[in-house]
């Protein structure tokens, strides 16, 4: 395995010395040390991918150093638009050491919304024209191939990313974390929430941990799925998707279970719902300030006022719910919508959080035949 404090020592080497991007599990030792040792303004947790390029193109045109972006090779659909519109060569050149997390990779086991990005993850660099390679977990080898990637970043100006398999790096705990500010788990609010919302509302759940809680909640109350769309994969997506149910199912509350993290990756999606002033759209941000299925590492959720976002987009009613019996209370009452709902709990999760045993078509299939039955 790699050190991530030699690895991070071989980028600083080379005279990196700004490092943005988007959390993921199997980088989350290097992105825990990274977070310890290096100032805050110049190691930025970013909304999302494609912010990460940006962000770093800026710091380069402002340092002519070498700026390190990491993300998980889920987060490459986002990076595509700024490292081939501004960063290319055939651009502006803007020269980046890219560290993507490799999950789906083929023979390794992996969630489904992973599969496939796993088989494209090289084949889509090779497609931008930006090289790269796997990363050894050999100490000698690594060194060798960062050099290898800086030689070819400053002949070229340009992009090369290196690919980050899983247990590469040794782990690497955070000194010191924050408290988060909620009294109760996500868990728990998930709970109350399903305990108001009326039998016959469409739940559209985001990725990660909230759709796999929603899921054993169901199983522990006996109840099917059908009701519940569990995104997987496509973070910050879930907002509209249950936007385009809302325009269809006009007569039925349709509530996103969204998290922090994914509302911010694409705080955009906000704009779009509060124009459309839907009644029936009620949208739950469980905001613990941090992405909690990659690491638990911060997002900028606990300094962001949702509700005043809310509101200057075009919501028409916006809450901060205190208590587990507010958030049963609140959702089971009629309000003018569309409807946020800002949720604060704890970091974490069950150890033993278990995870769908139905496959996504599975869940569509189920999902679709609900939203049609109970809809005629």
């Amino acid at each position: 395995m790699i050190d991530p404090v030699d690895f991070l020592r071989q980028l600083q080497l080379h005279g990196t010395e700004f490092f943005t991007g988007v959390p993921d599990s199997l980088l989350k030792s290097l992105c825990a040390y990274i977070t310890d040792t290096v100032d805050s303004k110049r190691h930025i947790i970013a909304a999302n991918e494609g912010n990460a390029i940006a962000l770093a193109s800026g710091y380069h045109l402002a340092s002519s150093t070498i700026p390190f972006v990491y993300m998980q090779n889920s987060g490459q659909g986002n990076a595509i638009n700024p490292l081939l519109s501004l960063a290319d060569e055939e651009v502006y050149k803007i020269p980046m050491l890219l560290c993507v997390g490799w999950r789906g990779e083929p023979t390794v086991k992996d969630e489904p919304q992973h599969v496939k990005q796993g088989k494209v993850t090289a084949s889509l660099f090779e497609a931008m024209g930006i090289p790269c390679q796997v990363l050894s977990s050999d100490r000698f080898e690594m060194i060798d191939q960062i050099q290898e990637a800086y030689a070819s970043i400053k002949k070229r100006s340009a992009p090369y990313a290196l690919i980050i398999r899983k247990n590469t790096f040794s782990a690497y705990t955070r000194n010191s974390e924050a408290n988060a500010f909620g009294s109760f788990t996500r868990e728990e609010a998930l709970r109350a929430l399903i305990d108001g919302l009326r039998d016959d509302a469409i739940v559209v759940s985001t990725t990660g941990m909230a759709s796999r809680e929603l899921y054993e909640l169901r199983e522990a109350r006996s109840e099917g799925h059908e009701r519940d769309f569990l995104t997987v994969g496509s973070m910050g997506h879930a907002s509209q998707i249950a936007l385009g149910i809302a325009l269809k199912e006009t007569q039925r509350n349709v509530v996103c279970i969204d998290g922090d993290g994914s509302a911010l990756m694409h705080l955009g999606g906000m704009a779009i719902i509060g124009s459309l002033g839907l009644d029936n759209y009620l949208h739950v941000i469980i905001n613990n300030g941090a992405h909690d299925s990659v690491g638990g590492q911060p997002t900028v959720g606990k300094t962001v006022d949702f509700l005043a976002v809310a509101k200057g987009l075009g919501y028409k009613t916006v809450k901060r719910v205190e208590s587990l019996h507010e958030i049963s209370s609140f959702v089971s009452e009629s309000h003018e919508g569309p409807v946020c709902v800002e949720i604060r709990v704890k970091k974490g999760n069950r150890s033993d959080l278990g995870r769908p045993k139905t496959t996504p078509v599975e869940n569509k299939e189920a999902f679709m035949h609900y939203v049609s039955k109970e809809g005629r």
